[in-house]
């Protein structure tokens, strides 16, 4: 049988479908009551996520076809997420599927700017602040030409 924690860290996030709710920090906890309740505590990128029912859905499923009947999910606000809890290898899965990650917040704001997760230029542009979704900006590669989704830092 597999652990609680591993069933509910494999469940992909439904917007950005290569990383998994653990690789972008999303999943906070996971522990199993004395009664064999699987508590589940997640924290969304956002406070109006609309990706969350979806969220919270998958992980039930995911835990109830690995032996768990028994799920308890619980969302928390505090503290709020941020980019710097999504993984390296979370970081590396964006960006191999054409993605750039968002830089850490700790970095000086003109350091922020992404680089093309085709070419690795750093001569880029935003084209829209909006992208495929709400968490994303689009992008083009001054160098390669080609257009990219980035994750905005949060």
């Amino acid at each position: 049988m597999t652990t609680a924690l591993d069933a509910a860290a494999r469940v992909p996030d439904p917007e950005l479908r290569v990383v998994t709710i653990a690789d972008l920090g999303i999943l906070r906890d996971v522990s199993v009551g004395e009664d064999g309740t699987v508590h589940v505590t997640i924290t969304p990128t956002y406070s109006g996520c609309p990706a969350m029912d979806a969220i919270r859905a998958d992980i039930a499923r995911e835990l109830t076809a690995e032996g768990y009947p028994d799920v308890e999910i619980r969302t928390v606000l505090s503290p709020p997420w941020t980019t710097d809890w999504i993984s390296d290898e979370g970081r590396a899965k964006l960006a191999g599927a054409g993605t750039a990650p968002p830089p850490a917040r700790s970095l000086p704001l003109l350091a922020r700017t992404p680089v093309c997760p085709h070419c690795g230029s750093a001569r880029v542009e935003e084209i829209s602040r909006f992208g495929s979704t709400a968490c994303k900006s689009l992008w083009r590669c001054r160098g390669c030409a080609e257009p990219f989704d980035h994750v905005k830092v949060l």
